[in-house]
């Protein structure tokens, strides 16, 4: 996700990504520890999309 496209969203709905993406990512952990993973770039990915969405709900928060 881009930053741009984040900062439009509301604190419920960036807690809701959150949400999604942190079940991504779980199960991306699960497939790769099963070596079943063909795209082990896409864990990257979701681990900083995540961080971007906490930063900015901070940034709204304040």
């Amino acid at each position: 996700m881009k930053v741009s496209e984040i900062r439009e969203l509301s604190l419920e709905e960036l807690s809701k990504k959150e949400e999604e993406l942190g079940k991504e990512l779980f199960n991306l952990k699960y497939q790769h520890h099963t070596a079943q993973l063909e795209n082990t770039a896409r864990m990257r990915q979701v681990r900083r999309d995540i961080a971007r969405l906490k930063t900015i709900a901070a940034e709204k928060q304040q």
